[in-house]
């Protein structure tokens, strides 16, 4: 991945809150590659994808991670600030940059794991 787009990925997960899960179910090792966490499972050689069962159970107990608060914070913050300016300005622009922002943000915070089209199939 390039340099410039580095600040654009959204961390859905703290890495705090996988490194829990891998000690407590004995899976060592755990890495990102291409946004996807891998990890070694008990008594195993290969490293193999971390569940998206689990991905998504660790999500729905821990809520929202740091970069999303963020995230979802400055989408507020510009959200009233054009509020603001837009009614002092008269003018909708202010709102037509707001929402792309707003736009940006909430494609942002999507997780394509999400998807069952982009779900592994079982056999």
């Amino acid at each position: 991945m390039t340099s410039f787009l580095k600040p654009w990925n959204m961390n859905h997960y703290c890495e705090q809150w996988i490194a829990d899960w891998c000690q407590d179910n004995g899976w060592t090792d755990w890495f990102v590659e291409r946004s996807s966490y891998w990890a070694f499972p008990p008594n195993a050689v290969m490293p193999v994808p971390i569940p998206t069962q689990v991905l998504k159970s660790i999500k729905a107990e821990k809520g929202l991670s740091h970069e999303e608060r963020i995230w979802c914070l400055s989408a507020l913050i510009s959200t009233i600030i054009a509020a603001a300016s837009g009614y002092f300005m008269s003018s909708p622009m202010p709102f037509v940059l707001a929402f792309a922002f707003c736009a940006i943000v909430v494609a942002r915070m999507d997780d394509e794991e999400s998807f069952p089209c982009f779900e592994e199939e079982e056999i």
